[in-house]
């Protein structure tokens, strides 16, 4: 029994130890104004060199517009397999200062103590350490960390949508392959829907990250992320995070953006 703990130890461990950072943080993505909007759906579509220039312009130019926002997740994880069913949950608030500040505080927590205090408290320790500026040029969704091709369009929400491509020019297990959805008019990403470029762990054998983000206030931010994990003994461990309640506390007013999408994608 003590080295079925063991192993079941290390397996937790190694397969959620980098799943939250799979998925980029979400920067401030607000849309421009009906008329700038209506004049790039006119433009649509854009050559994916230059929904890229867009996408990343966009998120550089209005980072500074979300100074504060508060909020509340719901952490989730369920593990079954050779190690037998284990869950836990903990739910958090969350207050943010621009441009890196991330303060947790757990409001309540059941199910297994080992999966609280190894797993999803660890996550919130490796979302602090991903927002630090080298970590961020590391990962971020730019020409410089991956290369994008037109995968397809999607109007089922309404919205144009380009489906992107997208495939890292370094595998890391903090970068991803798959394809994002961006926004026509605002040029934000609103889903993700991929896998980790590299395996998190040697007990994984596949995982596959769905991220989806809501509009709130103007300001594109996560909605909920499910990460789903295949083990190599067999069984499956699955990662839920609901993110509610927002409160927008001081934004700031956005910088003005050209209407007429950039040749290139500037470097950050």
């Amino acid at each position: 029994m003590r080295i079925r703990r063991v192993l079941f130890s290390l397996l937790v461990s190694g397969v959620f130890s980098a799943l939250l950072l799979h998925v980029p943080a979400a920067r401030a993505r607000q849309g421009d104004s009906p008329a700038a909007a209506a004049v790039e759906a006119q433009q649509a579509p854009l050559p994916v060199d230059q929904v890229v220039a867009q996408l990343v312009q966009r998120n550089r130019e209005r980072e500074e517009a979300l100074r504060k926002f508060e909020g509340m997740r719901v952490y989730s994880v369920q593990y079954t397999g050779f190690f037998g069913a284990h869950s836990a949950e903990m739910t958090v608030d969350v207050h943010y200062v621009s441009p890196d500040n991330k303060q947790f505080t757990i409001v309540s927590q059941s199910g297994s103590k080992f999966i609280v205090d190894h797993v999803l408290k660890g996550l919130l320790d490796g979302e602090k350490e991903a927002a630090n500026a080298e970590n961020k040029k590391r990962t971020a969704l730019n020409a410089d960390n991956y290369d994008f091709s037109l995968a397809g369009m999607d109007s089922s929400d309404g919205t144009p949508q380009y489906i992107l491509e997208v495939k890292p020019k370094k595998d890391s297990k903090f970068v991803y392959r798959g394809k994002i959805w961006v926004d026509g008019k605002d040029f934000a990403v609103t889903r993700i829907q991929a896998e980790p470029a590299k395996s998190p762990s040697f007990w994984v054998k596949k995982s596959e990250v769905n991220h989806r983000y809501e509009k709130v206030a103007g300001f594109w931010l996560p909605q909920e992320n499910k990460t789903e994990s295949w083990i190599r003994l067999g069984g499956k461990a699955v990662l839920s995070i609901e993110y509610q309640d927002y409160k927008i506390t001081d934004p700031a007013p956005a910088q003005s953006v050209s209407t007429s999408p950039k040749p290139t994608v500037p470097s950050l």
